[in-house]
């Protein structure tokens, strides 16, 4: 029972952490930590989720939700900022776990990263695709056909059944390709991105208040009574439903545009490659958490004023900012198109950290041996693992070509919501197992922050439903299986115990 619990010496951490120069290259200041991740935060969730989460549960009292799941991640990120300036070194929430609740809690919270990083980036490489067709579309009246931009598990309104979902595939490999070469060659191209849809959606929201309808902001939640509506998919969504309407309606919203936040966490993923990271860790988490928070309350406010919520279920269902512009905000058809323009490149940001912080997280896991030695293995020139960079590419595609964005998306909230929880806890396990230690940065208020914040995130979870929590058991369920078949036998902090 030790050895399942085996714990990784802090001081082994920080050695693997100084020694920078044989491993993965520290080239990135505070700046470039703030552009990560608000490359990673405003994407998906707040392009497409925030529209899913109107429709179907919240309504205009989606920024309700967002306010709901920004405290959760507003407390579960003091606590990753304990860490990241404590702990500077790749692998986020799995290394933090590994120093302080064990082996096995690591083993499954890195596991449980592939749904936030690896599930993450399929969710927005499909929203990457639905906007690539509504810019060809208007722009070039050219349009993919339905079964080639689709899984197969959906069906259009005609009764064409998807195939496979073509544009997400390529989008994918073109970032793939651009993080093999190098992180900090990315970190140019995603603050340039950054630029751009921080300025777009600041231009939404100050041109789209004006086109703001009292009357869709009222009632502010969905009523028991508002019926059904048939979604764009062809699926049905009940309002009577207890987690459809009202408050519970807001809180499972909550969880749904939860995956707009999960961005920030990512940035400590890169502690091994940024210069100074004990001061620029908790500045690059914490700042951008607020600016995005501000830009998301705002954002969610003018778009349910802008439409009605339902309109998000049907014709807007796909695309959502682009037909709401189109559809209610006459003589800004230019802007629709522009804001395509931003939010392809803003999703294509989004899916480039992601798929960064998937490759550090299984870069510590195969230094420490329960992964294989390939996931570790840099290139010669670059200096970047790339043969992980190309096994992820190949698993995100899976998902991201035959698996519908509701469900992969919903996992990814699930998978991320569960990391939070635990790294939570780990800061109050941290303080007490080694108060000694310094930190450039405290979690304020501890225990009660970390508690708190771990409650926010639980009662998101629970907000979920029982078929995520499902999805989420069975992924756990293969993963003990690869723990128990493999990494007990290469697990070097196990060796490490034999030895003494």
């Amino acid at each position: 029972m030790s050895k399942l619990f085996a714990k990784k010496q802090l001081s082994v951490l920080l050695a693997e952490a100084s020694e920078s120069e044989k491993g993965l290259k520290r080239t990135l200041g505070a700046g470039s930590l703030i552009a990560l991740g608000i490359g990673a935060i405003i994407g998906a969730g707040l392009f497409v989720r925030t529209a899913a989460a109107a429709g179907q549960h919240a309504g205009p009292a989606v920024t309700i939700s967002f306010i709901i799941a920004a405290i959760g991640c507003a407390l579960a990120g003091l606590c990753y900022a304990e860490f990241a300036s404590m702990i500077p070194i790749a692998g986020s929430a799995y290394t933090y776990s590994y120093a302080t609740l064990g082996e096995f809690i690591a083993w499954i919270i890195g596991w449980d990263l592939v749904l936030e990083y690896a599930l993450g980036a399929a969710t927005v490489a499909i929203g990457w695709s639905q906007y690539l067709n509504k810019l060809l579309t208007n722009v070039f009246h050219v349009t993919i056909p339905y079964q080639w931009c689709h899984s197969p598990f959906e069906t259009s309104d005609a009764g064409v059944q998807g195939i496979m979902n073509i544009p997400s595939l390529f989008i994918l490999l073109a970032l793939t390709m651009l993080l093999v070469r190098g992180t900090q060659g990315s970190a140019m191209v995603n603050n340039i991105i950054v630029i751009t849809k921080v300025a777009i959606v600041i231009l939404f929201i100050f041109l789209g208040w004006h086109f703001i309808n009292p009357a869709h902001h009222t009632p502010f939640t969905i009523p028991a009574d508002a019926g059904t509506v048939k979604m764009h998919n062809g699926q049905i969504v009940d309002y009577s439903n207890f987690w459809n309407h009202g408050w519970p309606g807001v809180l499972r919203g909550a969880g749904v545009v939860f995956f707009a936040f999960i961005g920030f966490d990512a940035v400590s993923t890169a502690a091994q490659e940024t210069k100074n990271p004990k001061k620029n860790m908790p500045i690059g988490i914490l700042v951008s958490l607020v600016i995005c928070t501000v830009l998301y309350i705002l954002f969610s406010y003018v778009l349910t004023g802008i439409a009605p919520f339902q309109d998000f279920l049907k014709a807007g269902g796909e695309a959502s900012v682009a037909y709401a512009i189109d559809t209610y905000m006459p003589g800004y058809q230019w802007l629709s198109t522009f804001i395509t323009v931003a939010i392809l490149a803003g999703f294509s940001s989004v899916i480039l950290v992601m798929l960064l912080g998937q490759t550090r997280v299984f870069y510590s896991m195969s230094n420490d041996g329960l992964v294989p030695a390939i996931f570790s293995k840099l290139h010669p020139k670059y200096r970047t693992p790339y043969r992980s960079q190309w096994m992820f590419f190949a698993f995100v595609s899976l998902f991201a070509a035959f698996v519908p964005d509701n469900v992969v998306g919903d996992m990814t909230s699930i998978g991320t919501l569960f990391a939070f929880v635990l790294v939570c806890i780990g800061v109050v396990v941290m303080r007490k197992s080694n108060p000694e230690l310094p930190r450039s940065f405290k979690t304020p208020f501890v225990p009660f922050i970390p508690i708190l914040g771990a409650g926010f995130c639980l009662m998101m979870i629970i907000s979920l439903g029982l078929e995520n929590w499902a999805r989420l058991f069975v992924w756990l369920g293969l993963g003990l299986i690869i723990y128990f078949g493999y990494s007990v036998k290469h697990s070097k902090a196990r060796k490490m115990l034999d030895k003494e």
